[in-house]
């Protein structure tokens, strides 16, 4: 028994030393997003918008007017001389460096590794006079760069993509000037508890869209005169659709029912909140989830419920309810890309984390996002859309 057990311990020894050398392989290993599927290039700018008009709610300090980062992902010419952007600029990686420990480095990806598909601010593709805006939302802290694989098959598309980073909410922002605001505890909404939990939610809800309805305003500005003339005229703000993951996705959803200016929208995997739940919206809508959401737990239960009010309420030719089998609620965002390790992979399949491979995921959650919008906000097609797909068997409607 001795013996038998002594050789337990060295396996179990073994299986642990494995695992930590494949996450220091991993950290250490050059890595590329998956590839957009669409026939444009894709470009990438960044702008620092200030709202002197009005002031931000969340800041610790009153009357600080709100600030936010904003991320434009667009269509451009294939062939075009341009240079290929850092999937996140040196000044966010330092800024994540320092806010981490030396375990939380080990544990991730090298982010300075990642090569995303983006170049930087070439001229948008001239194929069309036009094209659609999508904002897009990341989940609770996440910054909107995780979500880079999304944003550039979008993109690809033929969609400017409007991606959002907010000071005081988001994990970190870093600004042109060098200021590096992080996320306060009391706007953690997963840190939101007990009595005060919905009043906690509700007044982070509406910041966050109070966001996109300024940086709608801004986009309408850029379009009319751009300084740099790279956008001037080339964002059609009559087809404007909202998506997010998680608590995004709840924004997605009130945002659309508070402002007309969203013509269609999607959530991805969030519990939707705020006064969208109770009185319903009236633009198409999607509900993309994953497995977890249908779930027995008194929460999953109340996620349901909340889901059914809503899409009880939308018109009968412009509502899915779409879940994807195996799919896990934090591979939504590119961790699912840079999750690359088959020991990793296979230690979380074990654990019954992982359903099915993390690209697999982003693959289909692509393939379902444009296709919404491409009906939606294109009108490509103009039979009542049927979301599924035989080259995707991981997709299932929902009644």
């Amino acid at each position: 028994m001795v013996k038998g057990f002594g050789i337990l311990a060295m396996l179990g020894v073994l299986g642990v030393g494995v695992l930590l050398g494949s996450i220091w392989l991993e950290h250490r290993t050059a890595v590329t997003l998956p590839t957009p599927t669409g026939p444009f290039a894709v470009g990438r700018a960044t702008h620092a918008w200030a709202d002197d008009a009005s002031t931000d709610t969340l800041a610790p300090v009153r009357d600080t007017r709100r600030e936010l980062v904003v991320w434009i992902w667009y269509p451009s010419a294939v062939g075009q001389p341009a240079t290929m952007d850092d999937y996140l600029p040196a000044p966010w990686r330092d800024a994540f460096d320092r806010q981490g420990s030396a375990l939380f480095r080990f544990l991730t990806r090298d982010l300075s590794l990642v090569q995303a598909h983006s170049a930087r601010s070439p001229d948008v593709s001239a194929q069309q006079p036009s094209y659609p805006v999508v904002i897009m939302r990341g989940g609770a802290s996440a910054n909107v760069t995780n979500y880079s694989t999304l944003a550039e098959d979008l993109a690809s598309h033929g969609y400017f993509v409007v991606g959002v980073d907010a000071p005081y909410r988001t994990n970190v922002v870093v600004f042109p000037d060098g200021r590096v605001m992080r996320r306060t505890a009391e706007n953690n909404p997963e840190l939101c508890s007990g009595p005060e939990q919905a009043r906690c939610l509700n007044r982070l809800l509406a910041a966050w869209t109070a966001d996109i309805a300024f940086v709608l305003d801004r986009l309408g500005q850029l379009n009319t005169s751009d300084p740099s003339g790279t956008f001037t005229g080339r964002l059609d703000l009559t087809r404007v659709g909202v998506f997010g993951h998680s608590f995004g996705g709840a924004q997605a959803a009130q945002f659309c029912h508070e402002d007309s200016r969203c013509k269609a929208g999607i959530d991805v995997d969030g519990a939707p909140l705020g006064s969208v739940v109770r009185a319903g919206l009236h633009q198409p809508f999607m509900f993309l989830v994953s497995a977890q959401v249908e779930a027995s737990d008194p929460g999953s239960r109340q996620v349901k419920a909340d889901i059914q009010s809503i899409y009880d309420r939308l018109p009968p030719d412009g509502r899915l309810r779409v879940e994807i089998r195996g799919a896990d609620h934090f591979t939504f965002s590119d961790d699912g890309a840079l999750l690359k390790s088959r020991v990793m992979r296979g230690a979380l399949r074990v654990f019954g984390t992982l359903g099915i491979d993390g690209r697999r995921q982003l693959a289909v959650t692509a393939y379902c996002v444009r296709t919404f919008f491409d009906k939606y906000l294109k009108g490509t097609n103009r039979s009542p859309l049927r979301i599924s797909s035989p080259l995707y068997p991981e997709i299932l409607e929902l009644e």
